[in-house]
C-alpha cells in the first residue's frame, strides 16, 4: 500500500510539472502568433471607426500592451489561488465556460472511448486468433483504411450519409435548432451526439486493434501455449484462457493512452458537426485570442490525458498479479 501511495505521489508531482510546461507552451504559442485579437473579434472596418481612446481601452481589456512575463505570472498566480480568470469572449468565468462545454463533450468522449476500446480489442483478438485467414485480412484492411482517413473527412462522409442522404440523424449542433439547451430532452441530445461519437470511435479503433493483434500473435507463439496445445487444449480454450488475459494488459495501456487521441480528434469533429463542446471552445479561444480560456482548456485536457495514463499504471496490479507481487517485494 505504501508503495502505491509513493508511486501515485510521484506521478502527481510529474503531473504538476507537466501542466506548468503545457500552460507555458500554450501561452508562448498564442503570444507568438500574428493574430490581432482586436481585428479578429471586431473586424478591420469596425476597428477603423473607433477613436484612439476606445482602441486603447480595448487593448487594455485584451492585454495587448501588457508585458508577456507579467501576463503569464498573473494568470499562474490566480490559477494557483483557484481563480481561472474570466473569458474575454464569453464574459463568464473560465471555470464556468469549461464546465458547460465539458458537460457537452463528456458523453461523446466517454462513449467514443469505450466503444473504440471494446471494438479495437475484440477485432484485434479475432485477427490474431485467425492469422492469415479472411477475418484477419478483413480486420487489417479496415484498420489500414481507417488509420489513413482524416477524422474531419470521415465526419463529413458520415454526415452526408446519415444526415443528408438518409435523414436518420441531425445535421449538427447538440440540440434541435431553436430549442434552448435546458429544454432539450435526453433523446434529442442522444441523437445529436451519435455521429460525433461514432466518428471519434472509428478513428480510435485501428491503433488498438492492430496492437492487440500483434500481442495476440506473440502469445499464441509462446512456449506455454505450445505446451497447452500438447496437452490437448482446444484453440478456443487457448485463446480465451491464455490469449485474452495476456493481451489485456497492453490493451489497457493503449486504451487509456488513447484519451489524448480522442480529445485531439474532438477538436476537428466538433467543428464539422458544430457541436458546442470543449474542442470547439479551444478553437474559438485560439482564433479569438481568448488567453484565459485557452489556457484553462489546455490545462484541463492535459490533466485528463495524464489522469488516464496514471489510472492505467494503477490498474496494472489488478490485471497482472506479477506486478502486484513485485511491488510487494519492493516495499
Amino acid at each position: 500500500m505504501r508503495h502505491r501511495l509513493k508511486f501515485a505521489a510521484g506521478k502527481l508531482a510529474r503531473m504538476a510539472l507537466l501542466l506548468l510546461g503545457v500552460s507555458l507552451t500554450a501561452f508562448l504559442l498564442l503570444s507568438a502568433s500574428p493574430l490581432d485579437p482586436l481585428q479578429a473579434n471586431l473586424g478591420q472596418s469596425a476597428l477603423n471607426a473607433l477613436s484612439p481612446e476606445q482602441i486603447a481601452k480595448l487593448q487594455e481589456y485584451w492585454g495587448v500592451n501588457t508585458p508577456l512575463p507579467q501576463r503569464y505570472l498573473s494568470w499562474l498566480l490566480d490559477f494557483l489561488r483557484g481563480s481561472w480568470g474570466t473569458s474575454l469572449l464569453y464574459r463568464q468565468p473560465v471555470a464556468q465556460v469549461i464546465a458547460q462545454r465539458l458537460a457537452g463533450s463528456l458523453g461523446v468522449l466517454l462513449f467514443a472511448w469505450v466503444l473504440s476500446g471494446v471494438l479495437g480489442f475484440a477485432l484485434g483478438s479475432v485477427a490474431g486468433a485467425f492469422r492469415g485467414r479472411w477475418p484477419d485480412r478483413l480486420v487489417r484492411g479496415g484498420c489500414f483504411v481507417l488509420s489513413g482517413t482524416p477524422s474531419f473527412w470521415l465526419a463529413i462522409l458520415l454526415l452526408m450519409l446519415f444526415s443528408v442522404r438518409l435523414g436518420w440523424l441531425p445535421i449538427g449542433l447538440s440540440v434541435p435548432i431553436g430549442t434552448e439547451p435546458a429544454q432539450a430532452g435526453a433523446l434529442d441530445r442522444l441523437r445529436h451526439a451519435v455521429l460525433p461519437a461514432l466518428t471519434l470511435s472509428l478513428t480510435g479503433i485501428p491503433h488498438i486493434a492492430l496492437h492487440t493483434r500483434e500481442k495476440m500473435l506473440d502469445v499464441l507463439e509462446s512456449d506455454y501455449v505450445l505446451f497447452a496445445r500438447a496437452r490437448g487444449e482446444s484453440p478456443r480454450t487457448i485463446v480465451l484462457r491464455h490469449g485474452l488475459r495476456n493481451a489485456a494488459l497492453p490493451g489497457l495501456t493503449l486504451q487509456f493512452a488513447s484519451i489524448g487521441e480522442i480529445i485531439g480528434g474532438s477538436v476537428l469533429v466538433e467543428q464539422v458537426f458544430s457541436y458546442p463542446g470543449l474542442g470547439q471552445a479551444a478553437v474559438t479561444a485560439g482564433l479569438g485570442g481568448d488567453l484565459p480560456l485557452l489556457l484553462g482548456v489546455t490545462v484541463v485536457t492535459a490533466a485528463l490525458v495524464y489522469a488516464g495514463s496514471l489510472t492505467a499504471d494503477l490498474l496494472y496490479g489488478v490485471i497482472d498479479p506479477k506486478i502486484r507481487r513485485g511491488a510487494a517485494k519492493g516495499q
